[in-house]
């Protein structure tokens, strides 16, 4: 048996999203699991982990944010063939190696079977790296990674048993990079697999940046050196500066970017000013109206 569940904090996002794409990609001997509340996520996770751990027939379950949308109609089959590596403990539809922190984008994305769908503008829709099977590119590939998005976690029966969200951590950020350091540090492995998701969200992907990057210290402190995700030798004062000098010269790229910009934009329109205030320009600027006028006379003269 394969469990869905979803924190609900709002539910008519979930109804809209979550609740339409499990009724599709689940069976009829399905768990589904919705608590609502305003607990932490990392909470409401918990609490559906002991719930499915009481079903001795459990084959996965499957955590989805409230407003993640499940389109593949075989998705417990491609959950079933991804969980057949009893190794395998957590899976995502998108994933990254090189991970050295709940940023897990900020890594090399090697894998991302989503789409970002929007309201703001009219709405619209920005699809990620392995949504549309012809535009994949070619070093895209499904399989082991440091960390997935957590807007999508498939836990295999031994995940759900073993691992627990660390509620230390924060309400909302790092959870998933945090569980997934928990089951590679057990042994275990995370992988990114071709399950489709479309994730109905604003286009302000950050909303509470303070609790992101409490999350991003704690995580960071809780983990330090366990996996080679920082340079070597350096303390945490040698890693704040470095951030710091690293942070500033990114600034200073962007400023020369824009100041090269604004220098491009600048000289075309001087030369653009230099050719048209020109004699020859002036001189020539009959016989340019005769042709414009010629060429519309020839348009229009085409057969249809």
């Amino acid at each position: 048996m394969i469990a869905f569940g979803s924190a609900v904090t709002d539910p008519a996002i979930y109804e809209r999203c979550a609740e339409p794409g499990i009724r599709r990609a689940s069976e009829p001997a399905s768990v589904i699991l919705a608590p609502a509340g305003d607990a932490s996520i990392f909470r409401n996770y918990n609490i559906m982990l002991d719930e499915a751990a009481k079903h001795e027939d459990l084959e996965a379950l499957v955590l989805l944010h409230q407003d993640a949308e499940l389109v593949d109609e075989d998705f417990c089959d491609k959950v079933r063939a991804a969980l057949s590596d009893p190794d395998v403990a957590i899976v995502g539809c998108a994933g990254a190696v090189g991970v050295r922190s709940i940023a897990w984008w900020a890594g090399s994305v090697t894998w991302a079977s989503f789409t970002h769908r929007y309201e703001e503008f009219g709405g619209g829709e920005i699809p990620a790296l392995s949504w549309i099977p012809e535009r994949t590119p070619s070093y895209a590939r499904r399989g082991e990674v440091d960390a997935i998005d957590g807007v999508v976690m498939v836990m295999s029966p031994w995940a759900v048993r073993e691992l627990r969200f660390d509620e230390s951590l924060g309400q909302l950020h790092g959870y998933d990079f945090d569980m997934c350091l928990q089951a590679r540090a057990a042994g275990k492995k995370v992988i990114a697999e071709d399950l489709r998701v479309v994730h109905h969200h604003s286009l302000k992907l950050l909303q509470d940046v303070d609790g992101w990057i409490s999350a991003h210290i704690r995580v960071a402190e809780k983990w330090d050196g366990r996996f080679n995700n920082r340079p070597p030798g350096l303390d945490w004062r040698q890693r704040a500066l470095r951030a710091e000098a690293e942070a500033d010269a990114a600034k200073l790229l962007r400023i020369a970017s824009n100041e090269l910009r604004d220098a491009k934009a600048a000289a075309d329109a001087r030369l653009i000013r230099e050719v048209t205030n020109s004699l020859s320009w002036r001189v020539t600027a009959p016989l340019r109206r005769v042709a414009h006028f010629l060429r519309r006379i020839g348009r229009r003269q085409r057969p249809r």
